[in-house]
């Protein structure tokens, strides 16, 4: 009998009528992170991934690609299975809602729900696309009014269909919402109450006639299962829920972890658990809703002509850091914005400077003075007993950040004692100690902590970056005993005699110019995927609540200068009303640094900080676009320092 802790994790299925990119990444990755750390703390982990195979909008691209519609979706598919495997998401099950036994389990739950009073049939309204054979709410509508796919006109029409009583779910939906911890983060929840509950919960269709594929009802042959049944249900289905396939149901059910993108939130957190509660099932533990990656701002869209390959990113720059990147940069339940820069210099700063140096430095030095390696005896020292308690004291913050799926401050836990490692080096001066014989017992003590804190950060960067950390654990000499969990919260686990093995630099150091310039010419976004600015502003709106996040100051320019190794960036040093702080923009194309100083201008003041070229930036300056002009924000010189912009 299998005694392991049980933990599953799920993914959304994705729907495959595009190609994969890095937008589609985000969920998966994290999800692999968080599986692979359960696995090391020595859970039984069931991990889910699929595709989402059915629908109109199918059976349309595979008429236009003159195939069946099963060919079209293997296709898109496979390309999915791919990219999983290139990224190394290590998932235990991959569902496909075209599977025999997740139609067969389907149809029953349809039977069951339709025997349990929780559907009927009645007409479904709308605006309908004769060219799509498509129907459409108004909401959908583009801004003409018109069809969203072919932008044609529409007219009002009806269709038969079945409808499941959501409705009837409102009042235990909204203490599920209000009175636990399901939805996270919790501001989605109280989103989902006033926007969807408080005005009052419809019904919703979940059967259709006007196409043929995908699952026929039991009942009612004429009706298609629409998609809410039947993509919601694979997360039970893919454990042998009502199917022969699988016996796992009892095991892995519920769900401690569904991880979901903000925009099929409603579904998950709202049709999904009122399901559940329709047929008598436990619902999932949590789930976890993240944002969008924005490509410089612009929500990644193929018709925009923004979508990024990971296949390019990962074959120049490694999978590794692709999902150390997209991990570090997205904040819980908030979008990120991708860009060239931070990725260049995301990796420059933690993984090339701070990481990679760390341990090329300290493999170094131990090959250098000891021929790699350290003798027993040993000498404590100042400066010790922080870097052990630091090291000591981090599996337990990581792990308190996986539970909550709070990926990026985890890494920033791991890189902040990463950081502390090469402070302690700096401290210690490895370099004067090996001068004096004397000294060879507090060498040998300040290489063995500096090895033994790289063993720590590497094996918890394992789930994250799971193909150049063992090369980490490799070179300082870490054997498999040496990364088990619970020695993870230990110091001095390595062997005293450790012998340490150089190895290639894990993360080379990238020329920030040139690879921007290589970036933009693979990823240009399409300048007719949309027509306005306005446009843009309408599909990416936010509430109040969400830009009252962005804390705005004042602050005057007391100094500026250029940054070394970059054309683009100025440093500038601010007086903003209380310690000051330095900022880095990449502004030095329209202005030279003597004629920024004495300039008040406005700053993000909540930031988080980030090195760019090796610079600190604490905030972020702001700018308009003038033409081919960037001109900065600025206000009157009688505007005190610090002033908080409203």
């Amino acid at each position: 009998m299998n005694d392991k802790k049980k933990f599953y994790i799920t993914t959304p299925i994705y729907y495959p009528s595009a190609s994969p990119h890095i937008g589609h990444l985000y969920t998966t990755v994290a999800c692999d992170a968080i599986a692979r750390f359960k696995r090391m703390q020595g859970c039984d982990v069931m991990f889910l991934t699929g595709t989402d195979e059915h629908g109109q909008k199918i059976e349309q691209k595979a008429k236009e690609a003159n195939v069946t519609p099963k060919q079209y979706v293997d296709e898109i598919a496979e390309k999915f299975r791919r990219l999983w495997k290139y990224v190394n998401v290590d998932y235990d099950r991959f569902i496909r809602t075209t599977d025999d036994y997740h139609e067969e389990s389907v149809k029953k739950i349809y039977k069951t729900l339709l025997d349990k009073g929780y559907l009927y049939k009645s007409e479904y309204k709308g605006k309908y696309c004769t060219p799509c054979e498509s129907f459409w709410t108004e909401s959908q509508l583009d801004s003409e009014g018109k069809c969203p796919e072919c932008h044609r006109d529409v007219k009002e029409a009806t269709e038969e269909a079945y409808f499941f009583k959501l409705s009837a779910f409102s009042e235990r939906l909204e203490k599920l919402l209000t009175e636990t911890d399901y939805v996270q983060p919790e501001w989605r929840a109280k989103e989902l109450v006033n926007n969807f509950i408080k005005p009052g919960l419809e019904d919703v269709c979940v059967s259709r006639t006007s196409f043929s594929w995908g699952v026929r009802l039991p009942f009612d042959e004429k009706h298609i299962a629409y998609v809410w049944i039947d993509a919601l249900s694979n997360y039970i289905t893919a454990l042998g829920y009502e199917n022969g396939k699988y016996d796992d149901f009892k095991d892995f059910w519920p769900a401690d972890v569904h991880m979901v993108a903000k925009d099929i939130m409603r579904f998950h957190a709202l049709i999904w658990p009122a399901m559940l509660m329709a047929l008598d099932l436990p619902l999932p533990k949590k789930l976890s809703v993240h944002g969008y990656i924005n490509f410089n701002g612009i929500k990644m869209s193929k018709s925009i002509g923004n979508v990024v390959d990971p296949f390019v990113l990962g074959e120049r720059y490694g999978v590794d850091a692709i999902r150390y990147h997209i991990l570090r940069e997205m904040p819980f339940g908030s979008d990120s914005d991708y860009s060239n820069e931070i990725m260049i210099n995301r990796i420059n700063s933690d993984l090339a400077n701070d990481l990679g140096n760390l341990v090329s430095r300290t493999v170094a030095m131990a090959v250098k003075y000891f021929d790699g390696t350290l003798p027993s005896e040993r000498e404590e020292g100042e400066f010790d007993a922080d870097l052990k308690a630091m090291a000591e004291s981090l599996a337990p913050a990581v792990e308190k950040y996986i539970d909550e799926t709070k990926l990026s401050p985890a890494l920033t836990e791991i890189m902040t004692v990463v950081s502390r490692a090469n402070k302690y080096i700096d401290e210690t001066a490895p370099w004067i100690l090996a001068k004096d014989p004397a000294k060879t017992a507090r060498l040998a003590s300040v290489l063995y902590n500096l090895l033994d804190t790289i063993r720590i950060c590497s094996a918890l960067l394992l789930p994250f970056m799971p193909s150049m950390m063992p090369k980490a654990l490799e070179q300082i000499g870490a054997g498999e005993n040496d990364v088990k969990y619970e020695n993870l919260s230990k110091f001095g686990v390595l062997s005293e005699n450790v012998t340490v093995k150089k190895g290639d630099v894990l993360f080379p150091r990238l020329d920030v110019e040139t690879e921007i310039e290589y970036l933009n010419s693979v990823i240009a976004p399409k300048k007719d995927g949309y027509k306005e600015d306005e446009d843009l502003d309408k599909a990416n709106v936010i509430s109040i609540d969400r830009f009252a996040e962005v804390k705005l100051r004042t602050a005057e320019v007391k100094a500026c200068e250029k940054v070394a190794k970059s054309k683009k960036l100025l440093k500038l040093q601010l007086d903003d009303g209380r310690s000051g702080r330095q900022i880095v923009s990449g502004i030095a194309q329209w202005y030279k640094p003597e004629e920024l100083v004495g300039k008040k201008i406005v700053f993000v003041a909540n930031l988080a900080p980030a090195k760019l070229c090796g610079e600190v930036s604490e905030g972020m300056v702001l700018s308009c676009d003038c033409g081919d002009d960037v001109r900065l924000l600025t206000v009157d010189n009688e505007v005190p320092n610090g002033s908080t912009v409203r």
